[in-house]
């Protein structure tokens, strides 16, 4: 979740365009990558990553918490405790949680 493409790695990868203190470029594209990675994540290893791990990778994180079941309204708290208290940076990205489907 890069403003810019990265460079390519050796494994399997997807770039979610995402600014940093931003949304994603492409919320549609963004919410089916994340759905992705929550579906394999049952079978196989994922990671989500951003610059900095903070704001764009707690955004994410708080997104499949819902995929996984939790209300749209505890999501950004329950990340918050249980990867970073700083998760989630913005206004924008706490409300991009709450409007998560």
């Amino acid at each position: 979740m890069l403003g810019r493409q990265p460079a390519p790695v050796p494994w399997e990868s997807r770039w979610i365009p995402w600014p940093d203190f931003w949304l994603p470029t492409n919320k549609v594209a963004a919410a089916d990558a994340l759905r992705e990675a929550w579906s394999r994540a049952e079978v196989e290893r994922v990671e989500i990553a951003c610059g900095g791990g903070i704001g764009r990778t707690g955004t994410a994180l708080a997104c499949l918490a819902v995929i996984d079941g939790l209300p749209n309204h505890e999501a950004v708290d329950y990340i918050r405790q249980q990867y970073s208290p700083r998760a989630v940076e913005t206004p924008w990205q706490r409300r991009f949680v709450s409007r998560f489907k």
